[in-house]
């Protein structure tokens, strides 16, 4: 009777043993996947918090500097202090909407001069692709390339995937290549380099006469 009840206490006690032994490992288990949890909320909220910065009237513009449509280097440090800059972005060269929002500031380029103005488009277009939107829309201001999305990025600008489109100009069939694609925004900067407009909801075919007015009541 003492034996049986000596090896039942044993072989509880081994029970019990293993039943902690698992409790802690399990416990362990899932501190770590805890841990590691929330390590990764934090990392994808603070990307996700700097992804969505976004400019608002007053603030300074970005110093920013890109490739233009000719192949040359743009800087709007070369600007600011001296006219309005407006800063428009657009998703993709040679597409419905951008193409008539281009047209529209090729139209009105006179007046936006008169406003003491200059306007530069922005996309994710690669310079062989602004240079030919440039050429088929006989385009007369300056278009900036920003495969990287940086620029949009700077500005608070949502972007999505790049993509190819195939364009006739010519006689000759041409593949357009963007980075990314940007969504249709519009800024002015002011004399003194501060952000004075911002347009999240642009209608391609009235942003120029918008931009205009703004300027002109401003002045």
């Amino acid at each position: 009777m003492k034996r049986a009840l000596k090896d039942f206490i044993l072989k509880d006690s081994l029970f019990v043993s293993l039943v902690d032994y698992f409790e802690n490992l399990i416990y362990n288990q899932m501190k770590t996947i805890f841990i590691s949890f929330l390590i990764l909320f934090v990392i994808s909220m603070n990307l996700y918090s700097q992804e969505i910065k976004s400019l608002n009237i007053g603030d300074k513009a970005p110093d920013f500097e890109t490739i233009a449509d000719d192949g040359t280097s743009w800087s709007i440090s070369n600007f600011v202090g001296k006219k309005y800059v407006v800063v428009y972005f657009y998703p993709a060269a040679m597409t419905g909407g951008c193409t008539k929002q281009a047209c529209a500031y090729r139209d009105f380029k006179t007046d936006i001069e008169s406003a003491d103005a200059i306007v530069v488009g922005v996309s994710g277009d690669n310079v062989e692709g602004l240079r030919l939107f440039k050429k088929a829309e006989n385009l007369n201001f300056t278009l900036l390339s920003d495969v990287s999305g940086e620029i949009a990025k700077s500005f608070g600008v949502p972007t999505r995937d790049g993509g190819t489109i195939t364009r006739e100009i010519d006689g000759k069939t041409f593949d357009l290549v963007r980075g990314n694609t940007a969504n249709r925004w519009t800024f002015i900067v002011d004399k003194e380099g501060k952000i004075v407009y911002k347009n999240k909801q642009v209608d391609a075919t009235k942003d120029t006469e918008e931009v205009l007015n703004f300027i002109k009541n401003k002045s």
